[in-house]
């Protein structure tokens, strides 16, 4: 079950300076300042002010000084302060995005990488920098045809959005053709936007971009309006966010998949087509927001146990006490940032804790989790020990006839 409330009623745009007038403002004061947001919270410790203390400054009036800190900068909306607080206030919702937006305005210096990515995403639609016509190349190594829209704009089942990291990096280009590889087995009818596409934005939302992220959703929803589909599905976990959430407060109105939950519901037709026997032990790392924000925690497990040969260990911290791998909210952008402030990266420390399981391989849902881990594992030594790959690889790796004995 989800953690969201229901998309209020169109009504004044929400700010800082009026939230607390408003009803989740109202609800945010009956903060019983309990000190579990900052508990649960991965870099809690490094915050000087958490969502505790904001809500309390605000009610002393003493916003400005909980804006004159960068240390909300280490929020990376993993939702863990949001699934855990016992009053079930929308502090990652409502509140640190606000705040955020805030702070962000007021950077006397915005960290290089997070620069660097932002402003990518605003020239070319995507925080690497490549070119959008490049954004469909990862096509030419498919393993089945990929029609874009752009080309052939006839009605089509399935729109995958494929999100960037997915469409752009090496890694994410396996996940694009392991994904293609399992519409075809299944038959499905599905098309991509190609150079059309652009970032679906969730993250510099999150970082305190508002003016971008409406940039963003204003052509996404302008091209998505153009075509003809029954589904809208990602291969994004965060896009998965944003158009489940914002975009569809924004008009979008087909339903929306993250490819987890497209094939785990096809497990059925999927199952018989997996014949080839992996014979690994996986341990999943649950994505914060497919998870925490959409509970999305036993499709990407029904997929892995289906699988033949796969044996599923869990991490101590798993499902909704899952650790963060510390990419969401900007953090993807901002690994030096927390490393300049002594701070151990959260991938770091959630790939020590993949290795204890003994597993061979961290299995994934999310495009930032690929690279993230796959650089943890070098810099900590791990990487004859361990691979990352998305449940999606693993799925069409075990597709064709089984091995002989």
């Amino acid at each position: 079950m989800s953690l969201t409330m229901p998309v209020p009623a169109a009504g004044p745009t929400l700010t800082l300076d009026n939230l607390l007038d408003s009803p989740g403002g109202r609800e945010l004061q009956t903060c019983i300042q309990c000190g579990i947001c900052a508990g649960t919270c991965p870099y809690g410790d490094a915050m000087d002010y958490p969502p505790r203390r904001i809500i309390g400054m605000l009610r002393a009036g003493l916003a400005e000084e909980v804006l004159a800190s960068d240390s909300l900068l280490f929020c990376v909306t993993c939702y863990s302060c949001m699934a855990k607080c016992p009053r079930g206030l929308r502090l990652t919702e409502v509140l640190l995005p606000l705040v955020k937006e805030q702070v962000f305005g007021r950077l006397p210096e915005v960290p290089a990488e997070l620069q660097k990515a932002l402003e990518n995403t605003h020239r070319y639609g995507n925080p690497l920098g490549e070119s959008p016509r490049k954004r469909s190349a990862w096509t030419a190594g498919s393993p089945v045809p990929v029609r874009v829209l752009a080309t052939d704009s006839r009605p089509v089942d399935v729109l995958w959005f494929t999100e960037c990291y997915t469409a752009y990096h090496p890694r994410g280009q396996d996940t694009c053709r392991a994904t293609a590889k399992l519409f075809g087995a299944l038959g499905v009818d599905f098309a991509i936007l190609g150079h059309e596409e652009k970032c679906a934005g969730e993250c510099a939302r999150l970082a305190g971009e508002t003016g971008l992220f409406e940039a963003l959703t204003d052509a996404n929803l302008k091209v998505l309006g153009k075509y003809e589909y029954a589904r809208l599905v990602t291969s994004g976990a965060h896009a998965y966010d944003a158009f489940t959430h914002e975009y569809r407060a924004l008009g979008l109105d087909q339903p929306v998949e993250h490819t987890t939950g497209f094939f785990a519901k096809r497990l059925e037709r999927l199952k018989p087509l997996l014949t080839r026997k992996l014979g690994v032990t996986v341990t999943y790392h649950d994505s914060c927001a497919l998870g925490r924000h959409n509970g999305m925690y036993d499709e990407p497990r029904a997929l892995l146990a289906a699988i033949p040969g796969v044996k599923l260990v869990e991490m101590a911290h798993n499902r909704v006490n899952a650790t963060c791998c510390g990419g969401g909210g900007g953090g993807m952008w901002l690994d030096t940032f927390f490393k300049a402030r002594g701070q151990e990266r959260l991938a770091d420390r959630r790939v020590k804790e993949a290795v204890a399981t003994g597993a061979d391989v961290l299995a994934v849902s999310c495009p930032y989790e690929v690279s993230r881990f796959e650089d943890s594992l070098k810099v900590l030594g791990y990487e004859k020990r361990m691979v990352v790959r998305d449940v999606t690889e693993l799925l069409a790796e075990a597709l064709g006839a089984p091995e002989a004995a």
